[in-house]
């Protein structure tokens, strides 16, 4: 399996590895802006072609039955994955521009490891459930509850996790017996369809189980969300591209599992380590420059104490300059294109056109002619109504609010149209456990606690999506309940 050099790669259809009907279309290394490679691009022809195949491999086969069949797959798939780990890291630094440091955690080896969770819990997943004798409207009938897969799922993905998220899709959903069609994100097409290459060469997957349609065409995608041999559409992304996704599903009703935008709050009381909470919202941002829907990008700090806040945050972030991601030491690496570096930009403008101020960063590295790189900002003097306080900028960006008090801080945090995650900090445990629960998002990190974790449910609230992603929850989203009522005598 050559992952660098002169690769290019192919899709996924039936079983075979295919050429795309549209040719190829570039991948790009955002930290150098040099061509790696080329990946397969797929026309609708194709994507019509993978979709036949996963409904045909859903209705004609024992897939959906088989659990030990489907086990035996995943657990191939992982270990294939484990013994070229090497390989897939330097195809993820390249292509990602992801930070070295961050692909032994959600960047590639965390997500391999999360695939026995998805084979463990086929494996005990109580898939009949007895209800047992009763005689409703006097008729004496046994009952049984049955767990089913739902049938065809189209997985629609980011680019920002690409394994991460991949896999958080794939996994469960073929654990649960569905076959699925995978279609990335044109900007990481190689994570993607090396998943092809290793099921292909070293794993018993069933030709039309999976089925990876990469393309520069953002439309080959929806074909998903309206095409009525599909059952269900998983999609992780923008706010804006999920809305359209559920629309189009509306036409045929399938079932809609959305993970979508954030604008996160770090809140810090006013009894907390103001410094070492302020460095570690400063590094959080940072982390990835800022490319992670959950990532907490307001900071919001006790009135009094402000300035305090504003400075710890920028003496940390000052200290993370954009950098190459293959140094072990590097936490913020390049955006993934030109695009959304000058996206982020624009963001930054908005921030000085309304009052605002840089404590540091606050555009791209000056040392730096090559590569899509953005230093980690911090901006002050603005409050929760401003355009950075409330869209989702997806860059190293940090945001520093003032708060009056546990309750304006709360409810500056729930002043946003997302509710994907959160961040408490407080001496009293209590305390932050309080304010916690009354935060309306689906994951909170009280005093540095870790809530990532493949047995965890990871999903928003509000305009953040529907369904939950992982943990059993996340298994459950792509099953159907069907009741059995049998006459009994």
């Amino acid at each position: 399996m050559t992952l660098l050099g002169d690769r290019e790669s192919r899709l996924l259809i039936d079983g075979k590895l295919v050429a795309g009907s549209g040719g190829t279309f570039p991948t790009v290394n955002p930290a150098t802006e040099e061509v790696l490679g080329v990946a397969a691009d797929a026309t609708t022809d194709d994507m019509s072609s993978a979709i036949g195949a996963a409904r045909r491999a859903f209705d004609e086969t024992d897939w959906s039955t088989n659990v030990e069949l489907r086990v035996r797959c995943i657990r191939q798939l992982q270990q294939a994955m484990r013994d070229h780990v090497e390989e897939l890291r330097e195809l993820t630094i390249a292509e990602v521009g992801a930070p070295v440091m961050l692909t032994s955690m959600a960047q590639l080896e965390g997500p391999i490891e999360d695939l026995s969770f998805c084979a463990d819990t086929a494996e005990s997943y109580e898939w009949t459930t007895d209800l047992g004798v009763a005689k409703p409207m006097g008729i004496k009938t046994h009952r049984t509850v049955v767990r089913e897969a739902v049938g065809v799922v189209g997985a629609i993905t980011p680019w920002n996790f690409p394994h991460q998220i991949n896999l958080a899709k794939l996994g469960p959903a073929l654990a649960a017996g569905n076959t699925v069609v995978l279609k990335p994100a044109p900007d990481t097409p190689w994570c993607a369809a090396v998943l092809g290459e290793l099921i292909v060469e070293h794993t018993d997957f069933p030709p039309g189980v999976v089925n990876i349609v990469t393309s520069s065409d953002h439309g080959v995608g929806a074909l998903l969300s309206t095409d009525p041999r599909v059952d269900m559409v998983s999609f992780t992304g923008s706010t804006n591209t999920g809305r359209a996704v559920m629309a189009d599903g509306a036409a045929t009703l399938k079932k809609v599992f959305l993970e979508l935008g954030g604008k996160s709050a770090f809140l810090v009381l006013d009894d907390a380590d103001l410094a070492g909470a302020c460095s570690m919202a400063a590094f959080t941002a940072s982390m990835h420059a800022g490319q992670g829907c959950a990532i907490t990008t307001r900071l919001v700090v006790p009135r009094e104490r402000y300035d305090e806040a504003v400075q710890a945050a920028a003496g940390t972030m000052a200290g993370l300059k954009a950098g190459d991601p293959t140094n072990a030491g590097t936490v913020c690496g390049p955006v993934i294109s030109a695009r959304q570096r000058d996206r982020i930009q624009e963001y930054l403008d908005s921030a000085i056109a309304e009052g605002g101020t840089f404590a540091c960063g606050g555009g791209s590295p000056a040392d730096r002619d090559k590569g899509f790189f953005i230093d980690p900002t911090v901006i002050a003097g603005l409050d929760n109504s401003a355009r950075v306080a409330r869209e989702e900028i997806f860059g190293p960006v940090l945001t520093v609010i003032a708060h009056d008090g546990d309750d304006d801080a709360v409810r500056i945090a729930n002043d946003s149209p997302f509710g994907l995650s959160g961040t408490v900090f407080s001496a009293d445990d209590e305390r932050a456990a309080g304010v916690a629960a009354r935060m309306r998002v689906g994951t909170v990190n009280v005093n540095g606690g870790v809530w990532y974790s493949a047995d965890v449910p990871f999903g928003g609230y509000k305009q953040s999506g529907i369904g939950r992603e992982m943990g059993i929850a996340g298994f459950e989203e792509y099953l159907e309940t069907k009741a059995i009522a049998t006459a009994a005598k």
